[in-house]
C-alpha cells in the first residue's frame, strides 16, 4: 500500500512545477492578454462608481431579493432595459500579487494532496509510469480545469477565456501527471 506521506516528494515537486509553469504561461505567453476588456469610458465609469463606496464583493445587476421579485414586471423591465452585469469589486489601493500567488501555491499543494490521496487508494507500489500518469493526469485535470466551465455557463464569462484556462489546466495536469509517474514508489 502507498501512503500519502510516501508521496510528499511528488506533491511538493508538482506544486512547484505547476507554479513555475503557470507563471511562465501568464508572464511569457500572450494568449491571456485578451481575457478582459476595458470599459469604453473607464474614467467616467470609475468616477460614477467611486462615490457609491461599494464594499468589496460580488454583485449582480439588476438584483432581485426573492423569486417573487424576480417574477415581477418591474424586475422584467429592469432586465429588458439593461445593462445586466456581474461585478467583482476589490478594495482600492495597490493590487499586490503576493497574497494571490501564495493562495495559488497553496491550491497547487492541495491539488497534489488530492491526487496523492486518490492514487494511494487505487494504485499499488510499482504501478507503471503510464498507469500513474493517466490516473494522476485525469484527477489533476478535473481539479485545475473542470470547474472553470461553470463561470461561462452561469456567469457568461467568455468561452474563449474559459477554454484558454482549460488548456492551462491541461498543461498543469500533464506536469502533475509526469511528476507523479516519475516519483511513484517502486
Amino acid at each position: 500500500m502507498v501512503t500519502i506521506l510516501s508521496l510528499w516528494m511528488p506533491i511538493v515537486l508538482s506544486a512547484v512545477a505547476v507554479f513555475v509553469v503557470s507563471s511562465l504561461i501568464h508572464m511569457v505567453m500572450t494568449y491571456h492578454q485578451t481575457d478582459f476588456k476595458g470599459l469604453p469610458d473607464e474614467a467616467r465609469a470609475m468616477d460614477a462608481l467611486r462615490p457609491l463606496a461599494i464594499p468589496p464583493g460580488e454583485y449582480i445587476m439588476p438584483f432581485a431579493k426573492s423569486n417573487e421579485e424576480r417574477r415581477s414586471p418591474e424586475f422584467a423591465a429592469k432586465v429588458k432595459q439593461g445593462p445586466i452585469a456581474f461585478l467583482n469589486f476589490l478594495p482600492g489601493g495597490s493590487f499586490g500579487m503576493g497574497p494571490a500567488l501564495a493562495q495559488w501555491f497553496g491550491y497547487t499543494l492541495v491539488v497534489g494532496i488530492v491526487v496523492a490521496y486518490l492514487l494511494s487508494r487505487f494504485l499499488d507500489p510499482g504501478a507503471s509510469y503510464l498507469e500513474v500518469f493517466r490516473f494522476a493526469g485525469t484527477v489533476a485535470f478535473a481539479a485545475y480545469a473542470m470547474a472553470l466551465w461553470q463561470n461561462s455557463i452561469w456567469y457568461k464569462r467568455s468561452w474563449s477565456t474559459t477554454l484558454k484556462s482549460t488548456f492551462d489546466g491541461l498543461v498543469y495536469a500533464l506536469v502533475t501527471a509526469g511528476i507523479f509517474g516519475w516519483r511513484w514508489p517502486a
